[in-house]
């Protein structure tokens, strides 16, 4: 097994900071190293320095995202945090919006967005939201940004969705596919994905009415955390509703927040 020296973590920790944001001290050089040290033996290559050569060049055959693929996941599922999903729906009910923009800015496999989706089709249907609504999930990853497209997951990763809504927006797999579901096709046409680095400017990507940005901000320093979520509130309509993971603290920006619940937040409207 490689061994990945000090200098050559400071060096891939900085690369990471440089290109996209990510900070890694030094407690994370072991999540770093068990993370890369299976991909570099799989290509054959002798040792993190020869890696970092790799991912560094300019015709790296896209092991440099690769690289941030393998860095950036972490465990998702279905309603992940559900207060944060009664409150939308508590906070939507009472101002009956014909059309919602929502941004699910840290989407990883699509978990969050698709959640999303299905509570905003029930709402349609109870006539409590009118049918003018959408989802944009993004992220830096392309490997996750794939899999949300594909809407497949194993059902273990829809612990958290009633039965009811199962039934409505899954499709279950059968045979070889037995333990996997499916988003059904009508869902799937209110939600699109796309990569977005949130390091960098965001003046394509649009104005929203409510944005997720949850459990991606451990990964930056606090400046970067700052300009992030500046960044992306910049992009939140005033009035609008913002949640970040209940586990990451005060929202470290320079944005006025009106505090609703941990993790929950509205922008005061203009």
């Amino acid at each position: 097994m490689a061994i990945l020296h000090d200098d050559t973590y400071r060096q891939i920790s900085e690369l990471m900071y440089d290109s996209i944001g990510l900070s890694f001290n030094e407690s994370k050089k072991p999540l770093v190293s068990s993370r890369l040290a299976p991909r570099i033996q799989r290509l054959g290559i002798s040792n993190f320095e020869e890696y970092l050569e790799l991912i560094s060049g300019n015709d790296d055959g896209g092991e440099f995202q690769m690289a941030v693929d393998l860095l950036t996941t972490n465990e998702t599922y279905f309603f992940r945090e559900p207060g944060h999903y009664k409150l939308l729906e508590e906070e939507l009910s009472r101002t009956r919006p014909r059309t919602l923009a929502v941004w699910s800015a840290a989407s990883s496999f699509g978990d969050e967005a698709w959640s999303t989706a299905m509570l905003l089709a029930d709402l349609q249907q109870q006539g409590r939201i009118g049918d003018g609504w959408s989802i944009l999930g993004t992220d830096i990853s392309d490997r996750v940004l794939r899999s949300a497209t594909e809407a497949i997951y194993p059902e273990d990763r829809l612990r958290n969705v009633s039965p009811e809504r199962l039934k409505r927006y899954c499709l279950r797999g059968e045979g070889p596919s037995e333990g996997l579901a499916q988003i059904n096709p009508k869902l799937q046409g209110r939600v699109r994905f796309g990569q977005l680095n949130l390091c960098r400017p965001l003046d394509d990507v649009g104005l929203f009415d409510v944005v997720f940005l949850r459990n991606v901000l451990i990964y930056f320093d606090a400046k970067t955390k700052s300009d992030v979520v500046d960044r992306v509130l910049a992009q939140l309509r005033p009035g609008g509703l913002f949640f970040i993971g209940t586990a990451e603290g005060r929202v470290p920006c320079n944005t006025p927040l009106q505090s609703l619940a941990p993790g929950a937040f509205r922008k005061p409207a203009a």
